[in-house]
């Protein structure tokens, strides 16, 4: 992994491919490289780090084509240097392929071809590709293509030119997503709709075991068997600004400001006020079953499990159902056994999470009913699920989740309101939920208008090497969720804790050179809450409260405050998070880290 860009036409190939990869620098990556063809001559060229140690490679180079493949490497198999870096070749350099994704048998396809007399030049997996696609080529890439994908195991999204073939790329994929674009005398393919979207917003999902053949003027996809497939073209949401600064210096600041606007996307639509009830038309398909449901299981990684953790809370206070929330990188190893009417409710981002996407299939092969939240309209696991939500809530660059956290909150507990409401849940909570939630938009603002304040905090504790998060109830997520945070673009140690697990080992921690993080609202854990602040304070622990406005109280006992608007109980983490997010964000912009791309982080995981 980490990002693949192609393009067939008479645009500048160089150029659309640069820019491509620039628009996918968000993923993560450490090595980048490019392959242009013009008639039977191909110019490659490969660097290690940022793409602008290509550019300067390729700079003062008349490097002209009609056709070309682009990629950005994230290490797996092999160290970041440029002999690990895409596209590779084999040996007579007529093939070049650039891949995300893992090719699990590469050791035994690697002694294989080996003691054929091949030799090989990196460390890489990917190299293996190169070298079968050759093997099988007589006078048909997509033909050669196709018999590779046969041999190999794992997943990939491939693409790959041919020397003989000019004016072609191959592309094909096995659970690593790529999508095709479409345009008058263009054809794009990219593993992320944001690399083409300025392009054009018209696309086709390559799905699982599918291979295309783009030219200028065409695609025609296939099976893995030759058997001719006919796509829909999607139109994408996503427009060119989207994936613009505009005036922000960091794409998670942007991000975390679009969060009033991207709640309110998540809600738009989809509330019926008077009757306190939401209306979710992507669940329709499976409403005579959902509203029977008493067991659901939700399953994500990172930042989207955190999301879960807050919608189990929710769902046990709006409904009957009984919720568990699972790890899915753990949740597939487990002995599943689901009670009658179990449905599964997958959390992702991308749509592509490798894991989660792996649980949802084993927990379809165990008989349950899917469910999905994703941003991304015909990603894998919208396709792989019966019904769900999409977040509508635009790109997301920065690597550390922001806005699609809380866009998940407020699509979590729209859908516990929705079947709490065909419950026991009545008229007045469900009306009183509906108004307190479009309040929350507005109340983010009021949280923004203290930014200043919170800078002035962070830059007071940054250089503290280690920070404790603590919450209960609705805000212990939170307190996890903040945790990590902190430590993915600040790289500080942070640890997020049910504050009731003080006594049982944290609190040795404490000392005055850790700052404590308690998420405080006035809610039905306040006394519990400010007894857990007094243990931190009698250790000399300074303390951060993130508290309900107009708390006195809790200003006597800590170092600092950041307020938030009074709201339900059960929405209180829509508004706690957004201190939480804006520390781990000064905090690294004090340590002057790279916010947007953290190190070792890619945004997409589409590798377990």
């Amino acid at each position: 992994m980490c990002g693949i860009v192609c393009y067939v036409g008479p645009r500048d190939t160089k150029s659309v491919l640069i820019e491509g990869l620039k628009q996918l620098e968000y993923r993560g990556y450490d090595s980048a490289g490019i392959a242009v063809q013009h008639g039977n001559q191909i110019a490659c060229h490969r660097a290690v780090g940022k793409i602008v140690e290509l550019e300067k490679k390729l700079a003062g180079l008349d490097i002209t084509g009609e056709s070309g493949i682009a990629h950005t490497r994230w290490a797996t198999h092999g160290a970041p240097t440029e002999e690990n870096a895409h596209p590779h070749r084999d040996e007579k350099e007529n093939v070049f392929v650039i891949h995300n994704g893992i090719i699990e048998n590469y050791h035994t396809l690697r002694k294989r071809l080996q003691q054929e007399g091949v030799h090989f030049r990196s460390e890489t997996d990917t190299e293996v590709l190169a070298h079968l696609i050759a093997h099988y080529y007589d006078g048909s890439l997509s033909e050669a293509v196709r018999k590779t994908m046969g041999q190999v195991e794992g997943t990939f999204g491939i693409a790959v030119i041919h020397r003989n073939e000019p004016g072609r790329v191959v592309v094909a994929r096995r659970g690593s997503p790529l999508i095709i674009g479409l345009s008058d005398g263009s054809r794009f393919a990219a593993s992320d709709v944001s690399a083409m979207v300025r392009y054009t917003n018209q696309v086709i999902h390559l799905q699982d075991n599918e291979l295309a053949v783009l030219t200028k003027d065409d695609v025609s996809i296939s099976t893995a068997q030759a058997v001719s497939v006919k796509r829909d073209v999607e139109t994408v949401e996503w427009r060119g600004e989207d994936i613009e600064l505009s005036g922000f210096p960091h794409f998670m600041l942007k991000e975390i400001y679009e969060q009033p606007n991207t709640i309110e996307n998540a809600m738009r639509g989809r509330l019926e006020p008077a009757e306190g009830v939401p209306k979710l038309g992507g669940i329709m398909p499976v409403w005579d079953r959902l509203k029977d449901c008493r067991h659901l299981v939700i399953v994500a990684c990172g930042t989207s499990f955190y999301a879960g953790c807050v919608g189990r809370y929710v769902f046990e206070k709006l409904t009957e159902i009984d919720v568990q929330v699972e790890l899915a990188s753990e949740f597939r190893y487990r002995k599943l056994n689901f009670p009658h009417n179990t449905f599964i409710l997958a959390l992702s981002q991308s749509g592509e999470t490798a894991d989660t996407l792996a649980a949802i299939k084993e927990a379809k092969r165990k008989g349950a009913s899917l469910l999905g939240i994703v941003n991304v309209v015909g990603s894998s696991i919208a396709r792989e699920t019966d019904a769900g939500v999409y977040n509508h809530a635009g790109p997301e660059i920065g690597v550390a989740s922001t806005k699609i956290f809380t866009s998940q909150l407020t699509i979590l507990t729209l859908l516990a309101l929705l079947l709490g409401r065909h419950q026991n849940l009545s008229l007045t909570d469900g009306v009183e939920a509906i108004r307190a939630l479009k309040q929350v938009p507005e109340q983010i603002k009021a949280i923004f208008a203290q930014a200043n304040h919170i800078e002035a905090i962070a830059e007071n504790y940054y250089h503290c090497s280690n920070w404790l998060f603590l919450g209960r109830k609705y805000n212990y997520p939170i307190a996890m969720e903040g945790a990590l945070k902190l430590k993915e673009i600040s790289y500080i140690h942070a640890e997020g804790y049910p504050a009731g697990e003080m006594k049982h080992g944290p609190i040795a921690l404490v000392n005055p050179e850790m700052p404590t993080v308690a998420i405080v609202p006035q809610d039905d854990m306040y006394e519990k809450m400010i007894s857990n602040i007094q243990e931190v304070k009698s250790r000399r622990g300074p303390v951060i409260a993130i508290a309900t406005q107009g708390d006195a109280k809790i200003r006597e006992l800590v170092d600092e405050v950041i307020e938030v608007p009074p709201t339900l109980s059960f929405l209180n983490p829509l508004l706690t998070v957004i201190p939480c997010q804006l520390l781990a964000y000064y905090c690294a912009k004090f340590l002057n880290r790279d916010i947007d791309q953290p190190r070792n982080l890619a945004k997409s995981v589409t590798v377990e």
